[in-house]
């Protein structure tokens, strides 16, 4: 009797704990969308496809911030996927055993590290190196390129929408380089040694046993990192530039939209402008909502595809 009273207990609590976390979202939600409607109200659509930011005027638009958040994100992840893909399969696949594991630590550390520092290190040492050697001779090099040319244009500062994603990128690297350790070294041993019986190159086992018996836990890193960088604040504030500019080129500044939140709430005076930043966090809310949504739904379809549940 006591032990099924205890069990009962047990049950009812994490149901409670479940539905708080439930109840807790759907009540920042909530608030988010009383605070932010009359911005809505006010500017209606063409708060979401405008460029303006002129709290001088009270006029607000978050094209601009929207772009920041989507580009320096997909910069990020198109650096950092690659590299940890490389991180990890030389840590569990090619690393001697006595190199492993500082690898391994050294990737966590850098996990640990606050953004703040990144940002400092950004802007105090990678951004005058990058604009005084690099970007010039990309701009030089590349930017009379059709097309691409247009993206790598304008003068060399240094700090800009690049400079922030180039940031990013290595901000999660150890999130994904991390999880795709992890998921790799999960693979039997037996799977890897057939494939290297039958005469299969190293690039062939990961490619034809490792990733297919690891792409859920892959894409799951993937998707966290990408969350890290939708929603990372002070790194970006310290090297994207705050400007509310939108450009083709990549190396102007821009903004995205926490950088907006975190060098203008305190600074907001009346009920618009006020109203104007708590919809940026409305949309940032609703964009890592959407990404992480359909994020569990290619797992989910993955997974069925595989049969067996995630």
């Amino acid at each position: 009797m006591r032990s099924a009273a205890a069990d009962v207990l047990f049950r009812n609590v994490t149901r409670v704990a479940a539905l708080l976390v439930l109840a807790l979202v759907i009540a920042i939600l909530v608030v988010l969308v009383v605070q932010a409607w009359p911005a809505f109200h006010r500017f209606g659509w063409h708060f979401f496809s405008g460029r303006e930011w002129d709290p001088a005027h009270a006029t607000f638009s978050a094209l601009t911030s929207i772009f920041g958040t989507l580009v320096t994100s997909a910069i990020a992840m198109v650096i950092a996927v690659p590299v940890s893909f490389g991180i990890a399969l030389f840590i569990t696949e090619m690393a001697p055993a006595w190199l492993r594991a500082p690898v391994s630590t050294a990737v966590e550390l850098l996990a640990a590290i606050p953004s703040i520092i990144y940002g400092m290190w950004g802007l105090f040492v990678f951004a005058p190196l990058f604009g005084e050697y690099v970007q010039p001779w990309i701009i030089e090099h590349i930017g009379s390129w059709p097309w691409v040319g247009a993206l790598f244009q304008g003068p060399p500062m240094g700090i800009g929408i690049f400079t922030a994603g180039l940031i990013l990128a290595i901000m999660v690297i150890p999130f994904i380089s991390s999880v795709m350790r992890d998921v790799f070294s999960l693979v039997p041993t037996v799977l890897k040694e057939s494939a290297y019986g039958v005469g299969c190159t190293t690039w062939e086992v990961v490619w034809r046993v490792v990733l297919p018996y690891t792409r859920v836990g892959v894409m799951g890193g993937i998707m966290l990192g990408l969350g890290r960088a939708l929603g990372e604040t002070m790194a970006v504030t310290f090297v994207i530039g705050n400007s509310h500019t939108l450009g083709a080129s990549l190396f102007n500044a821009g903004n995205t939209i926490s950088s907006t939140l975190a060098n203008e709430f305190t600074e907001a005076v009346g009920q618009t402008y006020t109203s104007s930043l708590i919809a940026l966090g409305l949309i940032l809310f609703l964009i890592t909502f959407v990404v992480l949504a359909l994020a569990k739904l290619l797992l989910l379809r993955m997974a069925a595809r595989e049969g067996s549940p995630t």
